[in-house]
């Protein structure tokens, strides 16, 4: 029995690398989802006229205003109900610039006025739309996981199969014992594959392929090698089970 250590398949590590990061992922969404709904609850301000402001200014109710241009988000000096809500905080929009009348109905009621600028649009756009950007690219990784199967037949560049240059040690005819009707056959593919433009000028194609077929251990692989030895090419080595896994998976 050997005593080598059992290596770790690196597919089944890759693919529990694959759940964690997708179980990390669907988290992150689910919290930025609840961090926002919460947010928008507890602090939503109640949307007023701005007949019903005045009308708040009047009895006193108001602490404080932020100007935004025409925009005025605000706080009461306690919470209000609003159709059976309870309210801290306020927001309304003036129908024109604020006047000096404005101003001094706030003074006189020792309401906190500020101003400031509005915010740009987009990073208010960005960050509400940054959950769903995410739930999305989630579900969108999810399906091209489980897609991914049916595409490795044309991802030929991701292959288990070795490359065997044509620098090292060639394997030629001379070194198959027997099978000369094979290579007689074969013989034609060499100078194709030497030369091919003297086939071309005479209108001759490609060949797509060459299948040998026999029993297990009557030298396939090395007439194949053979062939690529001959003609000075490159040569793919894969096994049979590899090549069925990247169609099939």
């Amino acid at each position: 029995m050997s005593n080598d250590p059992i290596k770790p398949d690196p597919n089944q590590r890759l693919g529990r690398i694959s759940k964690n990061a997708a179980f990390l992922m669907f988290t992150l969404v689910v919290f930025f989802l609840l961090m926002q709904s919460v947010r928008s609850e507890e602090g939503a301000p109640a949307r007023v006229t701005y007949s019903q402001f005045i009308e708040y200014l009047d009895q006193g109710l108001v602490h404080r205003v932020t100007f935004l241009d025409r925009a005025i988000e605000g706080e009461f000096a306690q919470p209000i109900t609003i159709e059976g809500a309870e309210f801290v905080k306020f927001e309304s929009m003036t129908p024109g610039d604020v006047t000096d009348g404005l101003l001094s109905e706030l003074a006189n009621q020792n309401v906190i006025v500020d101003a400031e600028q509005p915010e740009a649009g987009w990073g208010t756009f960005l960050l509400g739309a940054l959950p769903w950007l995410l739930f999305i690219a989630f579900w969108i990784w999810i399906f091209r996981t489980m897609q991914g199967g049916g595409n490795r037949a044309f991802q030929f560049g991701r292959s288990k199969a070795k490359l065997i240059s044509p620098d090292t040690p060639k394997v030629t005819f001379s070194d198959v014992a027997g099978a000369d009707e094979a290579k007689e056959e074969l013989s034609e593919i060499i100078e194709f594959l030497k030369d091919p433009a003297k086939f071309s000028r005479l209108g001759g194609r490609l060949p797509k392929g060459v299948l040998l077929v026999g029993p297990p251990g009557t030298g396939k692989t090395l007439l194949a090698r053979a062939v690529a030895g001959e003609a000075g090419r490159p040569f793919f080595q894969m096994s049979g089970s590899d090549f069925v896994e990247m169609f099939v998976g």
